[in-house]
């Protein structure tokens, strides 16, 4: 398979990112079901969401580059590994679910600091790095409204 393809393949997370509408929110909805496949083992989703984001890190500018664009919208890759980090150490519970979703869309589209000047950088930095950074906030959020709210119950 010619490297051109592999590269389209992956950035896009399998094509996904040709979706004609909304494709960050589509690679979202993959990795809330990449989630649901692998969350019953720790090890295995924190290996796996380490190796697609290396794996984002090492495509996306290539991707940017065949594709003659920067951060073109079709690269979805990224949105999948922030949707993996929004939901690591969280136990399941599909309200859990819809919130980290929605909380991850919502800081990916406003960019708090330091993601609006990391998206900046060039190549995959800038691709990858505000989409980490939106998973990563969205997990703390999420961390903390566990916590009181299991203070509350207590």
């Amino acid at each position: 398979m010619p490297r051109k393809i592999i590269i389209k393949t992956i950035s896009t997370f399998f094509y996904i990112g040709y979706l004609p509408f909304i494709p960050g929110t589509f690679g979202s909805i993959a990795g809330i079901l990449l989630f649901y496949l692998i969350k019953d083992s720790l090890p295995v989703y924190a290996l796996f969401t380490l190796s697609l984001i290396i794996l984002g890190f090492l495509v996306t500018g290539k991707a940017e580059k065949i594709l003659n664009k920067k951060d073109a919208k079709c690269i979805v890759i990224d949105e999948v590994c922030g949707m993996l980090l929004s939901l690591i150490f969280i136990p399941y519970n599909i309200k859990t679910v819809i919130i980290a979703f929605i909380l991850f869309r919502i800081l990916d589209s406003l960019k708090p600091y330091p993601a609006a000047r990391l998206q900046n950088l060039k190549g995959s930095r800038g691709i990858m790095a505000d989409d980490i950074v939106a998973g990563l906030y969205t997990n703390i959020i999420l961390q903390i409204i566990l916590r009181l709210a299991s203070f509350r119950i207590s």
